[in-house]
């Protein structure tokens, strides 16, 4: 039962971990080397890895997906789906899906003369299922080295996060100890006396018969 236990939770940190980490937002410095839309079919398995068509559009099983392709400072390289999210989740409210294409395309350079970007976005790569991250927004940077910084959005989001966990815990605790926990012992107390008068009643039928047989 101990080791069930530690493994149950074991699964749900890495289940949350990773939930997190897809749909917290990353950043990469990469150079653009191209822009294009692939007619893509969806599966059962990769299609809740996609956004949805663009808003205004009707989503399919079938429909095109614009991507962006880049190489990274250490030459290797990276694609980009760029897709709306809308209203849905991951709550990044992206609409300009459009846009977002035309600056990537305003950005490509070439491995001579290179113009180096930051990418936001989320998600994952997966060249088995063909599933790609999905690029929220292109910011030029001065040079390969520049760094991405640190994530402060992911640090405090997971820190009120943390906190709020730690407030419904105590607050749990507190309504636990004070209301679950007395109907608990008061419902043990009277499985108790119940059981005392149910041994005493059988103590006294047992005592008669024993009368009855020593006759």
């Amino acid at each position: 039962m101990y080791y069930i236990k530690w493994t149950f939770y074991g699964l749900l940190a890495l289940i949350t971990f990773a939930f997190f980490h897809y749909v917290l937002p990353q950043h990469d410095i990469v150079r653009v080397t191209a822009t294009e839309v692939i007619r893509t079919d969806f599966t059962g398995w990769n299609r809740r890895f996609y956004a949805q068509a663009d808003s205004g559009n009707i989503d399919g099983t079938t429909r095109d997906v614009r991507l962006i392709n880049t190489v990274r400072p250490n030459g290797k390289v990276m694609v980009y789906r760029n897709e709306d999210t809308g209203w849905i989740w991951p709550p990044y409210f992206k609409f300009d899906s459009s846009n977002l294409q035309a600056e990537a395309a305003d950005e490509i350079s070439t491995k001579s003369n290179p113009t180096w970007v930051k990418i936001t976005h989320y998600g994952w790569r997966n060249e088995f299922f063909s599933i790609y991250p999905n690029a929220v927004s292109i910011k030029p940077v001065a040079g390969p080295d520049v760094g991405t910084g640190w994530p402060w959005f992911n640090t405090i989001f997971l820190g009120v996060l943390l906190i709020l966990l730690l407030m419904v815990r105590r607050i749990w605790l507190q309504f636990r100890e004070r209301s679950i926990d007395p109907l608990l012992e008061d419902a043990g107390d009277s499985w108790e006396a119940a059981g005392d008068n149910i041994a005493e009643k059988r103590g006294r039928l047992s005592r008669w018969i024993g009368s009855w047989r020593s006759k």
